[in-house]
């Protein structure tokens, strides 16, 4: 019985392919192959052969912020992680609760 090779074509996000390539090429496999273990873990468990589904914390929080909020915060916590001087911290909940209830 001979194989028959055939192609599919497949559109993603640019940034997707490229950020999967290149976890790919450290893995020293090819796309075409991900694809075709996939496809035959597909045909061998008659399912798909990863988990398909919003983990639970990610969507809570999409449920609450958008994504621009999400990432605004990302990138201001960042800040903070980098410059820690530039922020007041607290000792304990009555210090903070004294800051935040004062008009300075």
């Amino acid at each position: 019985m001979s194989n028959v090779i055939t192609s599919i074509n497949v559109q993603i996000d640019k940034k997707d392919q490229e950020q999967a390539t290149v976890i790919l090429q450290r893995l020293g496999i090819s796309m075409s192959d991900l694809i075709n273990m996939t496809i035959k873990q597909l045909i061998m468990h008659g399912s798909i052969p990863f988990d398909v589904s919003i983990p639970k914390n990610e969507f809570e929080l999409y449920q609450y912020f958008t994504e621009d909020e999400l990432e605004r915060t990302a990138k201001e916590l960042a800040h903070i992680e980098k410059y820690p001087n530039k922020y007041k911290s607290y000792d304990n909940f009555d210090d903070l609760k004294k800051a935040l209830s004062s008009d300075d």
